[in-house]
């Protein structure tokens, strides 16, 4: 009987066939990840809470006017003094970004005058948010303000202001920055709409009253310059008294991605009559907390 012949090719086929099963199957059948082993990236710093300002000159209420200018009600002529109210505006090249108005009133007891600003931050670091590029263009303003450090016994509306807000970041090193060292970034970043500049004094006066705060002898602890800790999310008032008898106070309040700066200036028309500073630093902070209500 002849014997069938031993075809050695199957064998090879058959052999080559169980290697590419074998093979396939070597890393358990899963597909190499390409992201085994990478890390999770840190989330972006979240936007601030305001996107949009409104106008400055819109913000004050006539009946607020009138009592931080009484001379309003004293314009005889009606078309002037509607003018008078509706304020003149700060030239700004984004009203998004910056909102002011001026306001002026003379009588026959002083002159005066009010400044409002409204400073939206944005912070182009994609490190640090906008909250923290704020808190560092309001530090800048309480840094230049020269503020006198808080005596004993003062009241509870002279807290210190509150600290930055967290960085979601970590690295950024925007909460523990000092104004001198971070402010100028974060400023510098801030100011790309053009404006005024973000980083000025906050205490310059409209009518040119010296800068530095007042070192007045027997002038109580509540109504020396000082942080408030009753008004945004951190705040301060500062209140100078020129050789000429003309008093400027200045608050400056940050909520959030908005800074909010009011400067307000009294001349007495009489020599030797000084305005009082009780009573502007309470129209003033009135005023404040009226702005602050209304950003939302």
């Amino acid at each position: 009987m002849q014997r069938k012949a031993y075809v050695p090719g199957a064998a090879v086929l058959l052999a080559a066939l169980l290697a590419a099963c074998t093979g396939g199957s070597g890393s358990g059948g899963r597909a190499a990840d390409p992201k085994a082993g990478s890390t999770t990236s840190a989330a972006a710093p979240q936007p601030g809470k305001y996107r949009t300002l409104a106008d400055a000159c819109s913000a004050v209420s006539h009946d607020t006017l009138d009592a931080l200018l009484p001379g309003l009600t004293r314009i005889a002529d009606q078309e002037q003094r509607d003018k008078a109210y509706q304020g003149e505006a700060a030239l700004t090249y984004n009203n998004d970004r910056r909102s002011g108005c001026r306001w002026k009133a003379e009588s026959t007891d002083a002159t005066d005058h009010l400044f409002v600003d409204f400073e939206r931050v944005v912070s182009y670091d994609n490190t640090v948010s906008d909250d923290n590029a704020a808190h560092q263009v309001y530090a800048t303003k309480e840094q230049a303000a020269n503020l006198p450090e808080p005596s004993a016994g003062s009241s509870s509306s002279s807290g210190s202001s509150s600290g930055p807000p967290a960085s979601p970041s970590p690295g950024s090193g925007s909460g523990s920055a000092s104004p001198s060292s971070s402010a100028s970034a974060a400023v510098s970043a801030a100011g790309a709409a053009g404006g005024p500049n973000p980083s000025a004094s906050a205490s310059g006066s409209p009518s040119g009253s010296p800068s530095g705060s007042p070192s007045v002898t027997g002038t109580p602890a509540d109504l020396q310059p000082r942080t408030l800790d009753d008004l945004g999310d951190e705040a301060f008032i500062d209140d100078e008294l020129s050789t000429a008898q003309q008093r400027t106070v200045t608050v400056v309040f940050r909520t959030s991605n908005v800074i909010v700066t009011i400067e307000y200036d009294e001349q007495p028309a009489a020599p030797g009559t000084t305005p009082s500073s009780k009573d502007m630093q309470d129209k003033a902070r009135k005023l404040a907390g009226q702005l602050a209500g209304s950003l939302g």
